[in-house]
């Protein structure tokens, strides 16, 4: 069961998966540009599209440019380019004699590298939900105003509703395919697949098999996603929504866990308090992303 959008509605469908194929990915972008701008999961879904590619051409020659907060990996010989964009909350963060403006209502800066883009795919999501030290921000501007903190949801709708109006009056629709990700869930807590059942862990840690439990979306964002929803639905020129929550719900067990290769001894011993279970392995569910994102994008 597929998730696109069309005009104002989303539509459920049954949707044909085309097989991955990177040399017909390679000709058909010949000389273009693929970007995916937002926070780590896109940076997920960058890679995994990288890997997915060069498997086909393992022999190309490529080009890595590494910077902040635009990284891209360049196809020499074909000319096409995937590219990151780092963006987590895709408005502008500004700093101000020290301190971290999040501008619910402008993103002039960060759109500026937006443009003139053959295909963008943008998500926002978790980092709305973070707090105290783990949030990127120390005022968010709205207005002309500071506010110290207001209600997460309403920010990230202020916060859409800016890239929306973007999107709609800066993206020449006729060159640029826009798509946007849905939310990527987390599964940090085992009561969400686990109602029936006793379980020790208190992580994704030691989860070897995906979850059936499908229906709703199990997880901690669907919230979120109807914001996404209402926000996209209401845009003159809306993007096609890759709805990729409910299936990545079900694979609790496709996460790095304890063995991201970047954590040490210590924290390896203690999983349910270092289990990284919001990023997802690579070879994994995000290649099944990019199936579908190759899906919309040629078929």
């Amino acid at each position: 069961m597929g998730c696109f959008h069309f005009s104002r509605f989303l539509i459920f469908r049954r949707v044909k998966l085309y097989r991955f194929n990177g040399l017909v990915f390679l000709e058909k972008m010949r000389g273009k540009t693929v970007m995916f701008v937002g926070d780590s999961l896109g940076l997920n879904q960058w890679q995994s599209l990288i890997c997915m590619v060069s498997a086909f051409v393992p022999r190309t020659h490529t080009q890595m440019i590494h910077g902040g907060p635009l990284s891209s990996f360049i196809f020499l010989e074909y000319g096409v380019t995937l590219s990151f964009y780092r963006a987590p909350y895709l408005v502008d963060i500004e700093s101000v004699e020290g301190k971290n403006i999040l501008k619910l209502d402008d993103i002039s800066k960060n759109g500026d590298s937006w443009k003139n883009v053959d295909v963008l795919s943008f998500n926002t999501g978790h980092w709305w939900a973070h707090q105290g030290s783990l949030q990127g921000w120390d005022y968010m501007g709205l207005g002309g105003l500071l506010y110290e903190d207001m209600d997460r949801l309403a920010a990230l709708q202020k916060g859409l509703e800016t890239w929306a109006s973007w999107a709609d009056s800066n993206l020449d629709r006729t060159r640029t395919r826009l798509f946007f990700q849905g939310i990527s869930p987390t599964h940090y807590n085992p009561h969400e697949w686990s109602s029936e059942t006793v379980t020790l862990s208190k992580s994704c840690y030691g989860e070897t098999s995906p979850t059936l439990n499908g229906g709703a979306y199990p997880g901690t964002y669907p919230e979120q996603m109807k914001v996404i929803q209402a926000v996209l639905g209401k845009m003159s020129n809306p993007p096609s929504l890759l709805n990729i929550t409910l299936l990545s719900a079900m694979r609790k067990d496709a996460h790095p866990s304890i063995y991201s290769g970047d954590l040490t001894p210590a924290q390896r011993a203690n999983p349910n308090h270092s289990s990284d279970c919001s990023h997802w392995c690579l070879p994994g569910l995000p290649d099944t992303w990019n199936q579908l994102f190759y899906t919309g994008l040629f078929f």
